[in-house]
């Protein structure tokens, strides 16, 4: 096991899959609140379970007496993943991914995605998913994703963008501005494996995983 490789477990839900198991094989777990009841699903222990417990079924704190808890107040500046994440920082994580971090609440996703731009700008690498959608921030460096042909994919702006360029998909872009209000990133087609990057401005791409994976 990589001990900087975590996996930080939220409440919303996922699609306990093949493909998300292997995602998460390997990692230091953990949990967020009512994200621990993903844990069994996915064959994880987590080291430490963070937040003021109010999603947490009854079940969930009796099924976990040995796990490492870190107790916070209901009102707080901070959510529950947010900690969980600070402290997987704290305990040496230079690679996080969020799983339960999409879906549920759009004003929990909305939150999710914020923080894992503003993460990947400290230099943390960190991408979202769930089974079935995958989110990843975008920068300098191209991001490649094994796509199938046809799968779907969209480009999410949280600012102009300058240098934008995609590659390997049905509408390819090369070294274009793009201003914050523009869908023209929205709905793209993977022709086989995606490269993406854009050379600056806040921006991520989100695949729609291939639903054959079990």
């Amino acid at each position: 096991m990589d001990p900087t490789r975590f996996v930080i477990l939220m409440a919303g839900p996922i699609h306990a899959n093949g493909r998300l198991r292997e995602a998460v094989r390997g990692r230091r777990a953990v949990a967020a609140d009512g994200g621990i009841r993903h844990a069994r699903a996915l064959g994880l222990s987590p080291e430490l379970w963070v937040g003021d417990f109010d999603s947490a079924a009854p079940a969930d704190l009796a099924g976990w007496p040995d796990v490492e808890r870190l107790r916070l107040p209901r009102d707080k500046a901070e959510t529950d993943g947010e900690v969980a994440l600070v402290e997987a920082r704290a305990r040496g994580a230079r690679d996080v991914l969020l799983v339960g971090a999409m879906g549920g609440r759009s004003d929990h996703a909305f939150s999710h995605l914020v923080l894992l731009l503003r993460e990947h700008e400290r230099g943390l690498r960190v991408e979202m998913s769930d089974g079935r959608e995958r989110c990843v921030p975008l920068g300098p460096e191209p991001v490649r994703l094994d796509a199938a042909n046809g799968t779907q994919f969209s480009v999410l702006r949280f600012s102009d963008v300058e240098g934008l360029t995609i590659r390997g998909a049905r509408f390819p872009l090369h070294d274009v501005a793009l201003p914050f209000g523009s869908l023209l990133t929205q709905s793209n087609e993977a022709t086989g494996p995606v490269e993406i990057g854009c050379r600056s401005g806040r921006a991520l791409v989100l695949l729609q995983e291939d639903e054959s994976a079990r």
